[in-house]
């Protein structure tokens, strides 16, 4: 036993240093299990799974803002590498998401909230920071430590008895004690890295308060789970901060 908590020990840190690497722009240590080609791959396959079952918007209206708006913050984000591509969902939903490798997706029920081409950049450029910042590579890549944590521990205690305690912890211990903060750090760090390629790409910063108080107030009939049992962060929060960033954003200007 002994000797497999040492093996399983070393399998832990050499994994930990070997997929080190560094956020753009905030410079955040992140520890990543997976290669670009594979997170290419991961993106591509998931995209085509949603482009089968869900339906495209045709309005060309906004395909085109969608497209000319999601083009600009990418070179803004100058990351040569990613398959950029930008998509516009026909549903009534406040949301847009990034599959890893930069497919961008947008809600049609999002352009509620949207009422310029600034505001619009806010939300594209919160995406593609999610992309280049690898959090869907880094949230997978926690996930995978915390089973591997989950199988040394059960071998350690002997599963049997402790199999049901150790499934209980672990399962509470990814979600509120890992996944549920790391989102919401995820989203902060986005709001950042976005905010500042928005303003890379020539749009004005101080339209992210305007659009996150729409969003505010969009969402204010409806009933939203406690911050901390929440994936993103309350909405006031994010504002708050977006507002002290936005001088350092400025100096990004061109």
């Amino acid at each position: 036993m002994k000797r497999f908590l040492n093996i399983a020990f070393l399998v832990l840190v050499a994994s930990f240093f070997s997929a080190c690497s560094k956020t753009p722009y905030t410079n955040r240590q992140q520890m990543i299990m997976f290669s670009p080609a594979q997170e290419l791959q991961m993106g591509y396959q998931s995209a085509q799974q949603i482009l089968k079952t869900e339906k495209i918007s045709n309005d060309r209206r906004i395909n085109a803002l969608v497209q000319r708006v999601g083009k600009r913050i990418a070179a803004a984000a100058d990351q040569p590498g990613y398959k950029w591509q930008f998509f516009v969902i026909d549903k009534d939903v406040l949301n847009a998401f990034c599959l890893p490798g930069g497919k961008v997706f947008v809600y049609t029920g999002l352009f509620k909230a949207v009422q310029n081409e600034d505001q619009l950049a806010v939300v594209m450029g919160h995406e593609v920071a999610h992309a280049i910042a690898r959090h869907g590579a880094e949230r997978m890549s926690m996930i995978q430590l915390g089973r591997m944590g989950k199988e040394i521990a059960s071998k350690t205690l002997g599963g049997g008895q402790y199999s049901q305690i150790i499934d209980q912890a672990y399962g509470v211990g990814e979600t509120y004690g890992m996944v549920l903060p790391f989102s919401r750090k995820f989203e902060y760090e986005s709001d950042e890295i976005g905010l500042y390629l928005m303003t890379k790409a020539g749009y004005n910063p101080n339209e992210a308060v305007r659009f996150w108080d729409n969003m505010r107030r969009l969402k204010q009939n409806t009933k939203n789970p406690p911050e901390f049992l929440s994936t993103h962060p309350a909405d006031i929060n994010r504002i708050n901060r977006i507002k002290s960033l936005i001088p350092k954003a400025l100096k990004y200007y061109k």
